[in-house]
């Protein structure tokens, strides 16, 4: 069985759950299956990365130094806990010699008290690079052959789009294939940087973030793997997010499609690109406990449990509503154009939009951090006022979903949902369903997600799932 496991920063924390991780990977690689990992950093590594950074930008390498300092101390101590003799001198010197470049890095960086997107991402790969050696420490500790390779290293290869690059899957199919499958053969464990790919002039580019979840599906569709294994530290995919309803399941099944309208709706397990790589090849993923391996946790397939009509309720908050109104946006084509055309050149993107049948207004669901930027543009391309006549905004909002593709044809989904928000006292702000009636999302005040989230969950008998 050929197989990819993920781990993310939780089961990266520290030497006894990376040892844990490691110990997950060693019991499939004695059984003779074919295992490529991927890791992410150490929790909270990158964040201090990015700290880091914005010091050494403004000139202040005072307090560089110190977090520099401790975040070698913490990956020397870690590999002297999970290395034996034979492999600590070498991962020690990786440890060093990265630190070293991070510092050079950060060195450059306030030098010319500048941050680019391509130094930033330069940055932030140190964080998965500083992992690698610890998992592949660990492995050949237990036993295990292993190597530590960065995604560059392996062949994701990206578009140079930093700090949100897309992988240019045609290529990075034929690389992946051709630098690992021979280390596959050779009976060695690639320990494989998450987040991380190269553009084609070998400079170093990041996924965004969650990315890493991004690099295991890749490099399973490169590998044609048998399944994909997302450890988490938790039983698989919740019918809610389990700090909003305490009582929320485990949900056994979803198709591709159900899980990127959940992770596009803020269900945190996944990155919302992940399934993309294996859905054409029809590679399953679990999503499985690291803690408790008895567990199936949720399988991803192609097709999931249609006699469910709702697996999920999920909520995006920190959004706000901008609503462009007036009689001259009627029948007038263009205009819808120009709203998204102007938000998409300023780099703000929408998450939901709902717009009256009299084609009079179009409400969109931004993030709130976007929408500034949003308004100033809008404004100054509608400053006329002959089309548009009024922008106004609603803060602190939230997007509530319902998620299944059982809803499809099936008569009262609707119904049932918008009884249990009226039961809950809470106004609905916009609604939207597209024609896949895979979800129905609607906004609401953010304060009123608690509330709406546990009132649906309960409506739909997801509390018994």
């Amino acid at each position: 069985m050929r197989i990819v496991m993920k781990f993310g920063g939780v089961l990266m924390e520290d030497p006894e759950q990376i040892a844990n991780s490691a110990s997950l990977v060693a019991e499939r690689a004695k059984k003779d299956d074919e295992v490529v990992v991927t890791v992410s950093a150490m929790s909270n590594v990158t964040d201090e990365i990015i700290a880091m950074g914005e010091s050494a930008r403004i000139g202040d390498m005072e307090r560089v130094r110190p977090v520099l300092e401790r975040l070698e101390k913490r990956h020397l101590d870690a590999a002297e806990k999970l290395c034996d003799e034979k492999v600590l001198g070498e991962t020690t010197v990786s440890i060093k010699r990265l630190i070293e470049t991070l510092s050079q890095c950060l060195t450059g960086v306030f030098l010319l008290r500048e941050l680019t997107p391509r130094s930033r991402d330069l940055l932030v790969s140190f964080g998965e690079r500083l992992s690698a050696p610890l998992m592949r420490g660990a492995l050949v500790s237990k036993g295990v052959k292993s190597v530590a390779l960065t995604g560059g290293e392996v062949g994701i290869i990206t578009d140079s789009n930093y700090s949100n690059a897309k992988p240019l899957l045609n290529i990075t199919e034929v690389m992946v294939k051709d630098r690992l499958l021979p280390v596959l053969k050779g009976g060695v464990v690639p320990v494989v940087t998450g987040f991380i790919g190269q553009d084609e002039n070998g400079v170093i580019t990041t996924l965004g973030r969650g990315g890493s979840d991004y690099t295991a599906t890749i490099l399973a569709s490169s590998l044609e793997v048998d399944e994909v294994w997302i450890w988490k530290d938790v039983d698989g995919i919740m019918t809610a997010d389990p700090k909003i309803v305490e009582n929320a399941k485990t949900i056994p099944v979803l198709s591709y499609a159900e899980v990127m309208e959940m992770a596009y709706f803020g269900a945190k397990v996944l990155h919302p690109l992940t399934v993309t790589p294996v859905q054409e090849r029809r590679i399953p993923i679990r999503i499985r406990s690291a803690y408790h391996k008895s567990s199936e946790g949720t399988i991803i397939r192609e097709k999931g449990d249609g006699s469910i009509p709702v697996k999920a309720v999920t909520a995006i908050k920190d959004l706000s509503i901008i609503t462009t109104g007036g009689a001259g946006m009627i029948g007038i084509p263009s205009v819808v154009s120009r709203v998204f055309s102007t938000l998409a050149s300023h780099n703000v993107n929408v998450v939901m939009i709902s717009q009256s049948s009299s084609q009079a207004n179009i409400s969109m669901l931004i993030r709130t951090p976007e929408l500034e930027r949003a308004l100033k543009a809008l404004k100054v391309e509608f400053r006329n006022g002959d089309l548009i006549r009024d922008i106004h905004t609603i803060p602190k909002v939230a997007v509530v979903a319902i998620v299944g593709e059982g809803m499809r044809g099936m008569k009262g989904v609707a119904a049932k949902l918008f009884s249990a928000v009226a039961k809950s006292d809470v106004n609905i702000l916009a609604i939207s369903q597209g024609s896949s009636e895979l979800n129905i999302s609607f906004a609401v005040q953010e304060e009123d997600v608690k509330n709406v989230v546990s009132a649906v969950h309960e409506a739909f008998g997801l509390n018994k799932a």
